[in-house]
């Protein structure tokens, strides 16, 4: 697992470990669940790359780092909104 993602999945575990409110978890899960299967996505892209070789084997690693990056920024947006819901609380 590459050192990005389990900084992602530890950012996660704490921002899960901040909201308050059912709403916010809610909200918060649904931008996960959504930024886990980009992920997924990414890891079979990657997958599929290994047995790529040249210029084929870049453009789908540059892609996983598209999804990869992709993933975050909902993650962030989820926690973003939930963070807001508990603030509006």
């Amino acid at each position: 697992m590459k050192p990005m993602m389990i900084l992602a999945a530890a950012g996660v575990a704490l921002t899960l470990a901040a909201c308050d409110s059912p709403e916010a978890q809610n909200v918060e899960d649904a931008y996960d669940n959504q930024a886990d299967m980009i992920d997924n996505q990414a890891d079979q892209l990657e997958q599929a790359s290994d047995n790529m070789n040249g210029a084929a084997e870049d453009m789908a690693e540059n892609r996983v780092d598209q999804l990869e990056e992709q993933a975050d920024a909902v993650r962030n947006t989820g926690d973003e909104k939930a963070d807001a819901i508990d603030d509006a609380n």
